[in-house]
């Protein structure tokens, strides 16, 4: 599938370095089809690492997906440089009268301070409102979800006594939904927090649709009915590295950290980690663009209400 970015994104190389198609925007205006607008709403600290991972996982489908990235009006990016920020990056005052296919948000390292209290929730409120009319499907990741579940109906988030860090199994509970198709039984997945949602507020409330969970992380992947609203508790967009690097630069601050749970081989640290859940994430993106965005987006953008019985 190719991927299309600005010509001189950082990432667009280290794809390119790994076999990934990715369309720069003088080939792209050359091709006769109509790609998908994907909005990605990054709200990770070190965002080239995320743009990354995540242009990685969109790359598992044959459809042209056009990326624009957004940043937040509201806050300062302290490990991000500006002119990244500023070449790369619109503002939601800039991207909010268009519309888009899909939408991502993304974690956020804010997980232990209440909802109300980041200094940007009152204008990420106001973004999670927009999807309802502009975004065919919204794709809410770790911190993003316990947002978009806080948000839209009203489940809060708990703290832990310890934090969520690992691999962790999972199992599918409706298999017949497409979001989960040629998911395996059981699957692993990254989970890196210290906050969680309460699984009987979920299974609960009756807008949402449990698709996969575990019995140490908790529901992992839930929905609306149609996909309008997606929400994963975890990071399958992760690196095989990411864990080990979160792992070593706490360690290294001489903060408490344990062992990421069933990641290292013999608990060692020092060996490289077995890449165990990039075939589930591949397959959650790629089933998420073509059943819940390519599938049911309207061929003309501004058609979106209608073709949600807004």
């Amino acid at each position: 599938m190719p991927i299309k970015v600005q010509n001189d994104l950082p990432a667009k190389e280290i794809l390119e370095n790994e076999n990934i198609f990715v369309m720069d925007e003088m080939r792209s205006m050359h091709q006769n089809i109509r790609p998908l607008q994907i909005c990605i709403l990054n709200l990770m600290p070190v965002k080239q690492d995320t743009e990354l991972q995540l242009l990685r996982a969109l790359s598992n489908t044959p459809l042209q997906i056009n990326i624009t990235f957004m940043k937040m009006n509201s806050h300062v990016s302290l490990n991000t440089s500006v002119t990244h920020l500023n070449k790369f990056y619109n503002t939601f005052d800039e991207l909010k009268h268009h519309k888009y296919d899909g939408m991502i948000i993304t974690g956020a390292p804010v997980e232990q301070i209440p909802f109300e209290e980041v200094d940007y929730w009152e204008e990420l409120c106001g973004i999670m409102n927009w999807t309802k009319e502009h975004v065919t499907s919204t794709f809410h990741i770790c911190w993003g979800a316990q947002a978009g579940l806080y948000y839209h109906f009203g489940i809060r988030k708990h703290l832990l006594d310890e934090k969520l860090f690992g691999l962790f199994e999972h199992r599918v509970m409706n298999r017949k939904v497409p979001l989960v198709r040629g998911f395996d039984d059981i699957f692993m997945a990254p989970h890196s927090r210290h906050t969680a949602v309460s699984n009987e507020e979920i299974h609960a409330c009756d807008d949402l649709i449990v698709l996969a969970e575990s019995e140490k992380a908790g529901v992992y992947l839930c929905m609306t009915e149609g996909g309008r609203q997606i929400f994963v508790m975890g990071h399958p967009e992760y690196d095989r590295m990411t864990l080990h690097n979160e792992y070593m630069r706490d360690k290294n601050k001489g903060l408490e950290i344990a062992l990421p749970e069933n990641y290292y081989t013999d608990n060692d640290c020092t060996i490289r980690p077995n890449l165990q859940w990039r075939a589930h994430c591949n397959t959650l993106y790629s089933n998420w663009l073509n059943y819940y965005v390519y599938q049911i987006t309207p061929y003309e953008l501004e058609e979106i209400n209608a073709s949600m019985g807004i």
